[in-house]
Order: structure tokens, then C-alpha cells, then sequence
């Protein structure tokens, strides 16, 4: 019974990650998945998965190749579609049930969908410390992990076999039988070894409709590059005339009215993979999303020669996303593709609004490195 319950399960988890993939692009361009994100899992909505069964019609209606018509007439009570130009009813309609899936199984669904290679991390693999954890108890060990309780139990236990247990003077006394430690064994404990550094230009020509596409595209982002290494660091950058580095919510809620540097974000950029990221112990993705704008052209030179000698050099790709807005130029992506169009390491994206979020996140994601 057990096995063919489980067998239940699995077809119907199989359905159900049938229906994602389905509405992939969909739930990618809507940012209310990541309101739905717990610790671990995403909650989904998703129209209920009726069990097939047989549904009996009315006894007024006959059976097939019964009753009046002509061969070719439709069976059925007609072919009006439900809801539309219906009166008041007392029939349900389709519910929506939230399903909950891990971000590892829904980063597993979307690399199926984008067909994203798996990532090969540069330099040290995997960076792993170790921590004892307790599993259970042994009849041997060190007297600092001996389990008073259960040695107490214990002596307990054979005194009163042995009769010799006086209630009205219960003095308990284990001897070296009787005696319970704590077993334990050492677990890998992955660390840190890939940074992201998120840098988004917060000017007046960025809307709260351009941060949205970031917030959101940053999210899917985020969970692909999670499945890929044991853990990981996000760093975020905000940026006009002047950068600082700021928390995840000022990152995506920060409104300002300033002019745009872009190079000062870059060299925060250079200086956090200088000061804690050493490139041969780090695997390091900087992203970067603005609207094209920026303050002068040699402010861009300044940006090319910065990307060349302070940033490329000690990172596995560098990605530069251009929201598009009614206020931006959109002339940094092509002073970018200009300088370095040849150069693997930078990719560039054009992200017109939410529908193209999935499109990006392919470009950015899909040279595995």
C-alpha cells in the first residue's frame, strides 16, 4: 500500500511540475512569487488537479445515439461558455490551490526550461569547514559527554530487575554498565564560496516599474546561482552621481533624483572583491542594472578602463542588464557591446519589460560560468 502510494505521489508531483514548466514564463514575469517565499519554498498557485473520473449526466438526457437530432449536432447542453453571459449560478467555479515547491526544485525546473548549462565553479570548488553534531547515544565515550539522564535511567532500570530499587529510599547508583554518552560525527558544513554583487542605478530616469523588473529578475537569478554552489554571499550597490553599498530592502526600495556616475559604482565594485573576495578562493558575479544614462562619455571611458584592469580580471562573468525607460538614453549597452564584444566574460541584456525578464536571465545564465 505504502508503495503505491508513493507511486501516487510521485505522478502527481510529476503533474504538478508539468504545470510550472507550462506557466514558467509567466510566474518569472509576475513578482507575486517572491512575495510567497518562505525559508526554503515558494508557494505557488495553481489551478486544483481533478482526479479523472466518470461523470454521470442527467437521467432526462438520454445516452449517445439517443433521443432527437440529426448526426453531426454537438452533444451536451449547449455551447455556452462558462461565465460568459451566464445569470447567477450555484455551480463553483475553478479554484486555485497553492502548492508549495523548494527553490532547488523550481531552480531544477527553470534550468530544464532555459536550458541552462550547469555551472562550473573556477578556483577552489568547494570551500567546506566541518562542526561535530550529536546523533545519538553510545555506551562509550569521554565522561564531558556523559548523558546523566540516561544513565540514570539506566541504573534505574537494573536495580529494579535486580529487586535491589527501595522506593521509600531511592538511591540511585550507576556502575560502568550503566553508563550513557553522546555519540556524534562530523558533518560538512559548506561555506560561502560565490559572491553576487548587485549594483542598480537608482537616478531619477529609474521608476519604481524599472526596480520591479530588477527586484524580480535578481530573485530568479539568486535562486539558479544557489542550486550551483553549496552557499553564497549577496552584496548590494546602489548608485547616481555617487555609490554606496546598502541592505537587500534599501537596495530594491531606495527612491532618488540624482544624476548618474556609473563609474562610481564600479570602483565600489573593484574595491569590495579587493578588500574581501580574494578571485582564487571566490567565484564572483557582478550584476549591474541601469537605463543606459550616463553622465558623460568620460565617465564611460573611465568605466571600460576600470571593467578591464580592476573587475574582468578576478571574476567569472560580469552582467549588465539596460531596463528600458521612457527617460534613459540606452547608450551605455552599446559603448559596452563597442568595447567588449569579443570578450566572453561580459554579457549584456536589453530587458524592454517583464515579459523579456526570462529572455535576460537566459543571456546572463546561459554560458555556464
Amino acid at each position: 500500500m505504502s508503495q503505491k502510494i508513493d507511486l501516487d505521489h510521485g505522478r502527481f508531483r510529476q503533474i504538478i511540475r508539468g504545470k510550472i514548466k507550462q506557466n514558467l514564463r509567466k510566474y518569472i514575469s509576475q513578482g507575486e512569487m517572491i512575495a510567497r517565499k518562505g525559508k526554503d519554498t515558494v508557494s505557488i498557485p495553481l489551478p486544483s488537479v481533478d482526479i479523472p473520473h466518470f461523470k454521470h449526466g442527467d437521467k432526462q438526457q438520454g445516452g449517445v445515439g439517443q433521443g432527437e437530432g440529426d448526426p453531426g449536432d454537438a452533444l451536451g447542453q449547449g455551447e455556452e461558455q462558462p461565465g460568459a453571459g451566464q445569470k447567477a449560478g450555484d455551480r463553483p467555479g475553478d479554484h486555485l490551490i497553492d502548492i508549495e515547491v523548494s527553490l532547488q526544485e523550481l531552480a531544477e525546473i527553470m534550468g530544464e526550461e532555459l536550458e541552462l548549462p550547469r555551472i562550473q565553479p573556477k578556483g577552489t570548488e568547494k570551500i567546506v569547514a566541518y562542526k561535530d553534531k550529536y546523533t545519538g547515544i553510545r555506551t562509550t565515550g569521554p565522561e564531558s559527554l556523559r548523558h546523566f539522564r540516561r544513565t540514570y535511567r539506566q541504573a534505574m532500570r537494573r536495580q529494579i530487575a535486580m529487586g535491589t530499587y527501595d522506593a521509600k529510599n531511592p538511591i540511585i547508583i550507576p556502575i560502568r554498565e550503566d553508563k550513557r554518552y553522546r555519540s556524534w560525527r562530523s558533518e560538512p558544513l559548506p561555506q560561502s564560496n560565490a559572491v553576487i554583487i548587485y549594483m542598480m542605478d537608482v537616478s531619477g530616469s529609474m521608476g519604481d516599474e524599472q526596480k520591479e523588473i530588477v527586484r524580480i529578475e535578481s530573485f530568479w537569478i539568486d535562486t539558479w546561482l544557489r542550486s550551483q554552489y553549496h552557499g553564497i554571499e549577496s552584496r548590494y550597490i546602489i548608485h547616481d552621481a555617487m555609490a554606496k553599498e546598502v541592505d537587500r530592502d534599501t537596495f530594491f526600495k531606495t527612491r532618488e533624483s540624482g544624476g548618474t556616475m556609473i563609474s562610481s559604482a564600479y570602483k565600489l565594485c573593484a574595491k569590495l572583491i579587493d578588500d574581501e573576495y580574494p578571485s582564487d578562493l571566490w567565484n564572483i558575479y557582478p550584476f549591474h542594472f541601469s537605463d543606459g544614462d550616463n553622465w558623460s562619455v568620460d565617465d564611460t571611458h573611465t568605466c571600460v578602463e576600470l571593467l578591464k584592469k580592476e573587475v574582468l580580471p578576478f571574476v567569472n562573468l560580469f552582467c549588465y542588464g539596460q531596463v528600458e525607460s521612457p527617460y534613459g538614453s540606452g547608450q551605455f549597452i552599446k559603448d559596452l557591446t563597442e568595447h567588449f564584444d569579443e570578450d566572453g566574460r561580459v554579457v549584456t541584456s536589453e530587458i524592454k519589460g517583464k515579459d523579456a525578464i526570462m529572455d535576460s536571465i537566459k543571456e546572463f545564465l546561459g554560458k555556464g560560468k
